[in-house]
């Protein structure tokens, strides 16, 4: 490998570097399938999303009797995504309940 192409290869990498994640908010818009609108022209369905298991929807059952642990998302929720680097994927953080 060239000196020059050293160069431009560490310089490649530094710009990567600086900007690995994006912070986005969105609005979840369906559940089944997941589906969130980051905007007017942009909507993510499951297959761009990683979905963290605290935002899934949770139930114990004892003695025939269902306890809701976590209700997962719905309809309206906004939620806060990481961009990954590259774009192809969103990582779900949370639910945003302020701001």
């Amino acid at each position: 490998m060239s000196l020059l192409e050293t160069i431009k290869r560490a310089g490649m990498d530094a710009v990567s570097a600086a900007n690995p994640v994006e912070l986005l908010f969105g609005t979840v818009t369906g559940t089944a399938p997941l589906e969130v609108a980051l905007s007017q022209r942009l909507t993510l369905d499951e297959d761009f999303l990683v979905i963290p298991e605290s935002l899934t929807p949770a139930e114990l059952t004892i003695g025939g009797t269902v306890y809701p642990l976590r209700k997962g998302l719905a309809a309206g929720d906004r939620v806060a995504l990481l961009q990954m680097q590259g774009g192809g994927k969103f990582l779900l953080l949370d639910k945003v309940v302020s701001g």
